[in-house]
């Protein structure tokens, strides 16, 4: 403990040491550069310029008659801010909106860690690059996005019943510098958050503006980037946006990832937020090798290296498509958007987690593989009225998706199928564990108004009621199997204030997460499901409560404090690495998270976000849903991020994120823990000219050596050995670095 505790002091002795580095070369260099006669322009994201009135949520609420007005007359005095001032504007203390330019600022080791700027949010990985990430949000491991909305330009990411996992969010079909900005909210208290919303959503926009631009990456790590995009105007200000990457990276591991990737995306645009039109098509394709998670007791006794792996053909592919679009029509108070997508998709993994438990000839490992289109839309109509004296915001919305998928599991031996599926409640195989055509139809209604009171009261009213139904055809027994079900939903909030720059929240309301399909039709389900004394409905609802503060005291420093408890009906969780659901019993979650942002000066934020978090099972008898503890398996008590922007506006510029995640329990007894990871990573920039600029970027700038993600599970080492329960881990990437040319033209 004394020896943990030196670790922690050092760590913030360090992370002390940096920061105060960063701002002295940061100001020294604003001084220098203030007697320069002339000044280097700098090229901006245009969706920079968007102010704060713009919602959080995904989907526009309603709008004042007042136009939207650019906020920045001068790029020369633009403050850098990491997330907008919402005070006055939001319906809950622990909603936000992130900035494009800490976007462009924000050091980042791979496309999903952006979403960190996310107050309590960690985005990690257990399986290397190419494969979705890995979140941690308020007291959840929501594994690859369970109860974590993603919202790319209004189109949903998580994918339902998933081959891997539900509410699989895989945001590696992205391109940074194509991004205007992250709208996030947590909790489930706004009416158009539907499914996998209840920890909390993420809506990243995208920009109809960026600059023309060429940029060229190399680092230690065997990554190398090139990236050229840009816009195309028109007389009549419509805009053209076009951007193409291609990528590749090794990591640290013994067997390298040679992790592949094309990503190419065009947006076009017609008028503006209130009238007009968009149309974006995507295209991403990857090809990676992958060091999943490895038993400690392997690392430990010399068997592999801490980047070594027991079975060097694990790996994967991946591949995205869709188009997409959005049609705005606004009067004096009234709004009307609506948005229209496609998507298709395919998915293959090959993963090998317990090795020699089930097959000690062929060993465990096991593809997963899905071949996925999906369709869907949404319609908002919100309009600004006064009733007597009080004003309000009404939103009338409706949403849909329909799913036609092909989901399968196969036993495999260096990726090659077998005929056997050992461990599978179809061992017989004929080549195929499980195998299912699925449709998937989703439709989502709701109503939300606010109503301004007075000058310091408001409230936010809002019902929701969704619907989903599916067909299963089960292509190993032929069996059919067709569900549905219906959710009634309340949410809504009350509002004190604002009173000397402060607003006071109380928050509550109804949510879900849906199920994987196969586990509610029971054609993929082992241990309870088979004996059906758990039943799984296709919704799991949610009811959570939020008391929360908002405040800007002094100039230029603005707070966010909240409290929260969440109580799930039941913690199902679907465990994409061993092919099966597992049903736990009712769940609480209760926690407090606070995040602050200071401007001492235009061009310098200091920025920190803390999060606790205490969750428990809430059952007499845990042993009736086969586990042995109240402890809710990875789930974090304690996150903590500080973080520093600077920017010159004269040559300098650059950032410092620190990120710490506390120790969680890997079972349910608590007997078995992961200790968490600190992390530091650093980037500096330097423009030479207008159209030129170095950028510097050091990753695990103390050169951690934690484990990125733990668990715990039965495993076999070798063919001969007994089998084990233990700890796995992947561990973190050692320090690097990585160094980027970027020009203009």
């Amino acid at each position: 403990m004394k020896s943990e505790k030196k670790v922690k002091r050092r760590f913030l002795k360090k992370t002390t040491l940096v920061t105060m580095l960063l701002s002295s070369i940061c100001c020294v260099q604003t001084l220098s550069s203030a007697a320069r006669a002339e000044d280097i322009p700098v090229e901006e994201n245009a969706s920079n310029d968007e102010t704060a009135e713009k919602n959080t949520s995904p989907t526009p609420r309603s709008h004042s008659k007042e136009k939207i007005s650019q906020s920045v007359t001068s790029k020369d005095i633009e403050v850098v801010a990491s997330r907008k001032d919402l005070l006055g504007k939001t319906s809950t203390a622990s909603e936000g909106s992130i900035t494009a330019k800490e976007i462009q600022l924000r050091p980042a080791y791979r496309v999903g860690q952006i979403l960190e700027a996310v107050p309590g949010l960690v985005v990690t990985t257990h399986s290397g690059e190419g494969k979705a990430n890995q979140f941690l949000l308020r007291g959840f491991n929501l594994d690859h996005g369970t109860d974590l909305a993603t919202f790319v330009d209004d189109v949903p990411v998580n994918g339902a019943t998933n081959a891997h996992g539900q509410g699989y969010t895989d945001i590696n079909f992205l391109i940074p510098e194509t991004l205007g900005g992250v709208d996030y909210t947590k909790g489930p208290f706004h009416a158009n958050i539907g499914d996998f919303g209840v920890a909390g959503s993420d809506h990243m926009k995208l920009a109809d503006d960026i600059p023309r631009q060429v940029s060229f990456s190399g680092g230690t790590l065997g990554d190398y980037r090139f990236y050229i995009g840009g816009t195309t105007h028109f007389k009549n200000g419509d805009r053209w946006v076009n951007a193409l990457s291609l990528q590749h990276a090794d990591g640290p591991w013994k067997y390298p990832d040679n992790a592949r990737s094309i990503r190419a995306m065009s947006h076009y645009t017609h008028g503006d937020n209130s009238d007009g039109f968009d149309v974006t098509a995507m295209y991403y394709r990857g090809k990676w090798r992958a060091t999943n998670d490895q038993p400690i007791e392997a690392i430990e006794t010399g068997m592999i290296s801490r980047y070594g792996s027991l079975d060097p053909t694990d790996g994967g592919f991946a591949e995205r498509y869709g188009i997409s679009g959005h049609y705005r029509k606004s009067g004096s108070n009234w709004k009307f958007v609506t948005s229209a997508f496609a998507t298709h998709s395919r998915m293959t993994l090959w993963n090998d987690f317990t090795h020699y438990l089930d097959d000690p000839v062929n060993g465990d490992q096991h593809s997963q593989h899905e071949a996925r289109t999906t369709f869907g839309g949404s319609a908002v109509y919100s309009r600004n009225d006064y009733i007597g004296d009080f004003k309000t915001d009404t939103q009338v919305g409706l949403q849909g998706r329909y799913d036609i998928l092909y989901v399968n599991r196969r036993h495999t031996y260096h990726r090659q199928a077998l005929e056997e599926c050992p461990g599978s409640l179809n061992p017989s195989g004929r080549y195929l564990c499980n195998g299912d055509n699925i449709n998937l139809g989703a439709v989502g209604f709701y109503v939300e108004n606010t109503t301004h009171w007075l000058p310091w009261l408001r409230t936010v009213v809002g019902f929701r009621e969704d619907y989903q139904g599916g067909t299963d055809d089960n292509l190993v027994d032929g069996s059919t199997t067709k569900k549905h079900q219906w959710l009634f939903q309340p949410k809504g909030s009350l509002i004190f204030g604002p009173w000397k720059n402060t607003e006071l929240y109380f928050s509550g309301g109804k949510g879900y997460h849906s199920n994987d399909f196969r586990s509610v039709s029971g054609s993929y389900s082992a241990d309870q499901f088979a004996q059906n004394s758990v039943k799984v409905p296709l919704m799991t609802a949610a009811v959570s409560g939020e008391i929360g503060i908002r405040t800007t005291p002094i100039k230029n420093l603005h707070m966010q404090a909240a409290v929260f408890l969440i109580d799930f009906d039941s913690e199902l969780s679907y465990d994409g690495d061993a092919g099966v659901n597992t049903p736990g019993p009712a769940s609480r979650r209760k926690g407090v998270e606070f995040s602050a942002q200071y401007n001492p000066l235009s061009w310098l934020e200091f920025n920190t976000d803390l999060s606790f978090a205490h969750a428990r099972y809430r059952t007499k008898d845990p042993s009736q849903y086969g586990i042995d503890g109240l402890y809710v398996t990875n789930a974090p008590k304690f996150v903590w991020a500080f973080g520093i922007l600077a920017d010159s506006h004269k040559a300098w510029y650059g950032s410092l994120q620190v990120r710490w995640l506390g120790s969680y329990p890997l079972n349910e007894d608590n007997s078995l823990r992961s200790k968490g990871y600190r992390e530091v990573n650093l980037s500096v920039g330097y423009r030479v000219s207008k159209r030129l600029r170095f950028e510097a970027s050091i990753f695990n700038l103390f050169n951690n050596h934690g484990y990125a993600a733990q668990y715990a599970y039965d495993y076999r080492l070798t063919p001969t050995s007994a089998v084990s329960t233990g700890a796995t881990g992947h561990s973190i990437e050692p320090r690097s670095a990585r160094f980027s040319v970027i020009g203009n033209f």
